[in-house]
C-alpha cells in the first residue's frame, strides 16, 4: 500500500482530527484514512453517469441466460 506525508498541518487541525478519531474509536491513522476513502468515493451523480454509459454501451446486445448454462453444466 502507499504511503502518505503531509506536512505543515496546524496544530489546531491535528488537535481536531485527534479529537474526531477519539471519537470514532479509531487512531490518527485509521481516521485519517476513513476520510481519503470517503472523500475519493464516487457521488451519486458520478455513478449515475458511468451507469448511463454503460446501459448505452450494452443496449441493443443480447446475453445468454446464465441460469440455464449453469444449470446445464450441473448436469453434465
Amino acid at each position: 500500500m502507499a504511503e502518505l506525508l503531509i506536512r505543515d498541518l496546524e496544530p489546531v487541525v491535528i488537535k481536531r482530527l485527534k479529537l474526531r478519531a477519539k471519537q470514532h474509536h479509531r487512531s490518527l491513522q485509521g481516521e485519517l484514512k476513513s476520510i481519503v476513502e470517503a472523500a475519493t468515493k464516487m457521488s451519486m451523480k458520478e455513478a449515475i453517469k458511468t451507469s448511463s454509459a454503460w446501459h448505452k454501451r450494452l443496449s441493443g446486445h443480447s446475453f445468454s441466460d446464465s441460469a440455464k448454462l449453469l444449470r446445464e453444466d450441473r448436469d453434465r
